[in-house]
């Protein structure tokens, strides 16, 4: 009798099992969304700032008559 029931849990795995396999398997039947276009990332220029040496994109460095700062703080406490 135990057979009989270690049978029939053993065959209902096997049956769950490609049950799941098959489901996985059938395509969605919701469309799926068009993916979005990637457009490339560009590095952007690094530069340093000429009171402490951060480095930060050249596009939000602050320039200064004698180079390029972090921040407009230190641009007047380089430059006087």
């Amino acid at each position: 009798m135990k057979y009989l029931l270690v049978l029939l849990v053993v065959l209902f795995g096997i049956w769950l099992w490609k049950h799941n396999r098959q489901a996985a398997q059938r395509p969605s039947d919701l469309p799926t969304p068009p993916q979005p276009k990637r457009t490339p990332v560009v590095p952007a220029d690094m530069v340093a700032c000429r009171h402490c040496g951060l480095h930060l994109p050249q596009h939000e460095a602050v320039a200064g008559q004698q180079g390029l700062y972090c921040s407009a703080a230190h641009r007047s406490a380089h430059e006087g």
